[in-house]
This record gives C-alpha cells, structure tokens and sequence, in this order.
C-alpha cells in the first residue's frame, strides 16, 4: 500500500462556472484556471499520481498547451485513474478537504462524495469530504480563492 497527497489552490474570479468534485456550484464567480479549474479533481489526481510515483498534473497536463484549454477534469482524472491502474494500482479511500470563505459547502458535500467516488471506482463510503472556511484570514478568508487537499490510499491491483 501506499498513499500520496495533493494539492490545489485557484483564485475565484467573475465569469467562469463554479465546480467542485465535478458538480457545478450556483454561485457569483467560479475558479480560474486553464481547464474547468476543479480544486477538488486535481488535489485527488495529483494525490493518485503521487501515490504511484507517477509525476504531477502539470507534467501530463500542462497548461501551456492549449488542448487542455477548459479541458472537464473529469476526463483528467479519468486519464489519471487509468495511468495508476496501468502502473498496477487501483484507489482504496480517499479524503477531501475543501478551504473555502463562501460558498457554504454543506449541502454539496453530498454529491461531490459521489462523484468522486465515481470518477475513482470507490464505494461512497471510500470518499470523505470535509469543509473548512479560511475563518476571514488570507485570500481563501476574503474569497478571493479556494484550495484543496487530497489524500488517497492506493493498493496493489
């Protein structure tokens, strides 16, 4: 067994969707980035790679290519899922925890822990999700941006 860590940070700006886990958030700005800009799907794919040994999102996904312009990260992650099986290893739990000001993330907690666990072939009860404000401190406490951490157990295949 192994386990690896992840991490993501983006700034929130006006115009662009807010997603999450690979839910889509009503809300007054979503992440900026090069792809859709899902914290949560790239903290778990970078947690995954690291597990396996296998490098980071930025090496496979560069965001200076523009192929991956607005790329889902749920294909992303799904790239990632099949790397690590490739490498012979497959996911055994993984926990989420989301720093965000605003939006209040208790009521999609819920289908985040689902998708998630979708996207990693996990049962529901595999995936935990937790959310943490910034407490008004920072530029996650002033909204200005959220971030993510992951960490996933993986096992042999």
């Amino acid at each position: 067994m192994r386990v690896g860590i992840g991490h993501d940070t983006h700034r929130l700006v006006e115009g662009r969707p807010l997603i999450l886990g690979g839910v889509r958030i009503d809300f007054d700005r979503g992440l900026a980035g090069h792809s859709d800009a899902d914290i949560v799907l790239h903290a778990v794919a970078d947690a995954l790679l690291g597990a396996a040994a296998l490098g980071d999102i930025g090496e496979l996904f560069p965001d200076t290519d523009p192929q991956h312009e607005g790329l889902d990260s749920g294909k992303l992650l799904a790239e990632v899922v099949s790397r690590v099986a490739s490498a012979g290893w497959r996911a055994v739990n993984c926990d989420l925890v989301i720093h965000a000001q605003r939006p209040k993330l208790l009521a999609h907690k819920p289908a985040i822990r689902a998708n998630v666990a979708r996207l990693l072939g996990l049962p529901e009860d595999a995936v935990n999700v937790k959310a943490k404000t910034g407490e008004h401190v920072g530029p996650i406490g002033r909204s200005e941006a959220m971030s993510c951490e992951a960490i996933v157990l993986v096992t042999r295949a």
